[in-house]
């Protein structure tokens, strides 16, 4: 609101400083003959000044433009405008010809000003009045932009919970720096690779550590802001747990990070006020494919924008899960921006059906396939990790006679629990939680 304020403010200034010259141009063009093409130059400049300026004030002030936002371009280029303006006014009205004027009269006025001084200012005068133009139309689209991104976030139903970074995900684990380092480097090659299947299928039994690299993978790409949405299914958990929300909830998340798509997400809702309630197909195709198609290439922050979905097992409709296959198997067809498809699941016959049918248009990687050694690897940095974390704590909290010892766990300790563990993560984070858990203590 200051700010608004502000370059109110700095509008009304340049408008009662373009009306002083004006008046002293008027004065001119009455008194001197020789310069009158000069002096109607610079009073036509000077008024397109001052009118796009009274456009600034009277849009600001106006209750309907309470949500304009005064960038930073505007605000200079108002203040340059107040400095041209100023200069301006010294040159034609300095305080010896205010003088001058009334000891002798107007017609005694000398026109100060030479024709290469005047193309100047023209050029200087226009200059800062296409700069306050520009500077209110990229201001107006902006908030356009934000109202249409609104009202779609405002209309459009989302699974609560379902995103990487959701208030039900918050505490759930990510991989440790050392850990899984190969598979991620080789999901961020698939990812920027223009040539790459359009899905990346990363499927493995119960316990081997999806989930866990869905949230790496997705925070990762956030970070980067590469990330256009993500849904982590959990069946028997609302709208996590079908199809109903899947579709609008990667949309909402499409739209909020790039406000553009809204206007095209909002004409498909006012075509079809009845599309949340559609098929999955008519879904994807209207709310998503079809949005991102319209972007011009040139408006778009990023060439590839990747959704990961996680758990699509957990999906509780078999038919449901091969439509969701079926579906973002095309997404090759949208060539900007590429759209990437991270998928993990178990492998289970309706994913391995699904995928079956759309051969060609995925990769996959089995994660408990993973050569053991690999496994090893980061099962070993995991342990030497979490139990150092677990040492730490509990020596902060016992008296020095009852610490673990700084050799603790000895490293033929952390092979036999490695050993136990491949290929099974879960097995190694429940091991850590059991060990770090006090309220079993004693028992």
């Amino acid at each position: 609101m200051a700010e608004t304020l502000g370059v109110v403010g700095s509008a009304i200034a340049v408008v009662d400083m373009s009306t002083k010259v004006v008046s002293l141009c008027s004065q001119y063009c009455k008194a001197v003959k020789h310069a009158k093409g000069d002096i109607e130059r610079i009073r036509a400049e000077v008024t397109t000044l001052k009118n796009v300026s009274i456009d600034v004030q009277q849009l600001l002030e106006d209750p309907k433009g309470a949500q304009l936002k005064a960038s930073q371009r505007l605000r200079v280029a108002l203040s340059d405008s107040q400095s041209q303006l100023q200069g301006l006014e010294q040159r034609l009205d300095p305080g010896t010809r205010r003088r001058v004027m009334s000891r002798v009269g107007a017609r005694a006025l000398k026109w100060p000003l030479e024709s290469k001084d005047v193309e100047k200012i023209v050029q200087d005068l226009f200059r800062c009045t296409q700069t306050i133009s520009l500077s209110l139309q990229v201001d107006q689209t902006a908030t356009l932009l934000d109202m249409n991104q609104n009202m779609v976030l405002d209309k459009i139903p989302v699974a609560e919970g379902a995103t990487f970074d959701s208030h039900a995900e918050e505490h759930n684990p990510t991989c440790h720096r050392d850990t899984r380092v190969e598979l991620l480097r080789e999901i961020s090659r698939w990812a920027r690779n223009p040539r790459a299947e359009a899905v990346f299928w990363l499927n493995g039994m119960a316990g081997t550590g999806k989930s866990t690299i869905s949230r790496t993978v997705a925070r990762s790409f956030s970070k980067t802001g590469h990330l256009g949405a993500s849904f982590f299914f959990k069946r028997g958990e609302g709208d996590r747990g079908g199809i109903s929300k899947f579709f609008t909830t990667i949309a909402a998340q499409l739209v909020k990070r790039d406000p553009a798509l809204a206007l095209h997400v909002k004409s498909a809702i006012d075509e079809d006020t009845g599309i949340f309630g559609k098929a999955a197909r008519e879904q994807f195709e209207k709310l998503i494919l079809l949005p991102l198609s319209k972007i011009p290439r040139d408006g778009r922050k990023f060439d590839v924008l990747i959704i990961v979905v996680d758990a699509l097992d957990e999906c509780e409709r078999d038919e449901d899960v091969r439509l969701i296959i079926d579906l973002f198997s095309r997404a090759n067809a949208l060539r900007f921006p590429r759209l990437r498809v991270f998928v993990t699941s178990r492998p289970e016959l309706p994913i391995r059906l699904g995928f079956s049918a759309v051969k060609g248009t995925y990769q996959d990687l089995v994660l408990h396939e993973l050569p053991e050694p690999v496994i090893e690897h980061d099962l070993s940095a995991y342990f030497k990790y979490e139990l150092a974390k677990i040492k730490d704590d509990y020596n902060h909290s016992v008296p020095q006679d009852r610490q673990l010892p700084a050799i603790w766990p000895e490293q033929s300790e952390i092979h036999i629990l490695v050993k136990m563990a491949v290929p099974l993560f879960i097995f190694a984070a429940t091991t850590c939680r059991f060990l770090a858990d006090r309220k079993g203590a004693g028992r």
